[in-house]
């Protein structure tokens, strides 16, 4: 599983092979470079540890500790002594923007300094994270209504009314993570690039290996798998 946060979950994959990626199904290039797999699968460890919040992957000693991973101090981003999103009586905001002059990210009358222009465009299958974080936590959380789907449950309706501190806090987790990822990408492009220049493993040397299920085996399972049910 490290391995494939390592070669695949970054921009240059998507990038690499654009064309192939037309029809659905990922393809995983397998490196037959044992040095070349231990590096993947040390750099997706990282990947999966930021991605769980420092919950996976967990290896005090290759500085991921069991906890909400952080950016040097001088890459943070910081609340001023002004900048603080206010809560009660204020309502939730309705709007977050981003003062790309002043590495600043404005949520309703608060605001977060040193967040990059990287961080504030950085997407997740063509989502703005950023953007769909605060879509979830702003005033008007409604959404329209798209063919024949639902229409919203009353339920939606039930939501605090004022900012939350843990908002406040989770946004912050957020954006350490997401600059963290950002410095992670030239790492994984180059590794990509290095993985597919060298030799890989094919289907067939995986089959013959006995790494993967051949076709028989794989429907004699299935149909122990049904006799049992």
């Amino acid at each position: 599983m490290a391995y494939l946060a390592g070669v695949m979950a970054h921009p240059g994959f998507i990038v690499r092979f654009k064309e192939n990626l037309v029809v659905p199904g990922l393809h995983v290039p397998l490196t037959a470079d044992a040095k070349l797999f231990t590096e993947a699968v040390a750099i997706g460890a990282e990947v999966i540890w930021l991605h769980t919040y420092g919950e996976r992957f967990v290896d005090p000693a290759a500085g991921r500790k069991k906890q909400a991973p952080r950016l040097p101090k001088e890459n943070a981003p910081q609340i001023p002594g002004d900048g603080a999103i206010p809560g009660a009586p204020e309502p939730l905001p309705d709007s977050m923007e981003y003062d790309a002059a002043k590495h600043r990210l404005r949520i309703g009358k608060g605001y977060i300094t040193n967040v990059t222009p990287e961080m504030w465009a950085y997407e997740i299958s063509g989502k703005q994270v950023l953007g769909h974080w605060f879509s979830y936590r702003r005033r008007d959380r409604s959404r329209p209504i798209i063919g024949e789907r639902r229409p919203p449950s009353p339920l939606e309706k039930i939501q605090p009314n004022h900012w939350l501190p843990e908002y406040t806090g989770d946004l912050i987790d957020l954006l350490h993570v997401i600059g963290r990822l950002i410095a992670l990408e030239a790492t994984q492009a180059d590794l990509l690039s290095r993985i597919c220049d060298n030799p890989l493993l094919s289907v067939e040397e995986l089959r013959n290996a006995g790494a993967l299920a051949t076709p028989d085996v794989m429907t004699e399972s299935k149909g122990k798998h049904k006799s049992t049910a």
